[in-house]
């Protein structure tokens, strides 16, 4: 096989012409550092080779830009790769990334379980539902949340305070504010212990 020409394209991708017909796009970089270029005889296994590198290059690139607007864990990182890579190039691009230090699992966890809890206010179940669902190891998640998780509780009853207190004095704001907490995660047995504190009567 011959390269007949190669016709840079949008995007940093190059159409590679083979035989006088158009055969696929490729990385202008990975292209222009390679051995090749018009004219030169090419085989099915060094095309291969040529495509794998340009698909590595791409998924590197991606990974890189998309850890530039913030932190990704690595089955997250992973799967937004794939979208526009190959299931290899996409493995080989995390473990590049994870070897730079820039993919870090358990510090990713940690500043997003910070972030559950402290912005969103969920409950500790509700902030481990997050953080699997981010890819994150279900034990290393526990462990995570046993240490910055507060009280339910306290939690709660810090959350009525600062926000649902106003809601408590009639019965539609009542069931809007156990719904609010039911859906950050806190049970109705500690939901109900919080607000019975709030009434003369037992809060049913």
């Amino acid at each position: 096989m011959i390269i007949t020409d190669i016709v840079p394209k949008r995007k940093r991708l190059s159409a590679i012409y083979i035989d006088g017909e158009f055969a696929l796009k490729l990385d202008t970089e990975t292209v222009i550092s390679s051995p090749y270029s018009v004219g030169s005889n090419i085989t099915d296994e060094q095309l291969k080779k040529l495509i794998e590198a340009s698909g590595e290059k791409r998924a590197k690139e991606k990974a890189l830009w998309l850890l530039s607007s913030r932190d990704h864990s690595k089955r997250e990182l992973e799967a937004k790769i794939r979208k526009s890579s190959d299931i290899d190039s996409a493995k080989k691009a995390v473990e590049r990334m994870e070897e730079l230090g820039l993919v870090d699992d358990e510090k990713f966890a940690r500043r997003y379980a910070e972030q559950l809890i402290n912005v969103k206010h969920l409950s500790k179940k509700g902030a481990k539902y997050k953080l699997i669902e981010k890819g994150i190891d279900k034990d290393l998640a526990e462990q995570i949340l046993e240490e910055l998780a507060p009280d339910p509780r306290e939690h709660i009853e810090t959350l009525i305070e600062r926000k649902y207190l106003r809601y408590l004095s009639d019965e539609k704001g009542r069931r809007k504010t156990v719904s609010a907490l039911q859906r950050m995660g806190y049970s109705w047995s500690d939901i109900k212990a919080v607000m019975s504190n709030y009434f003369e009567d037992e809060y049913i």
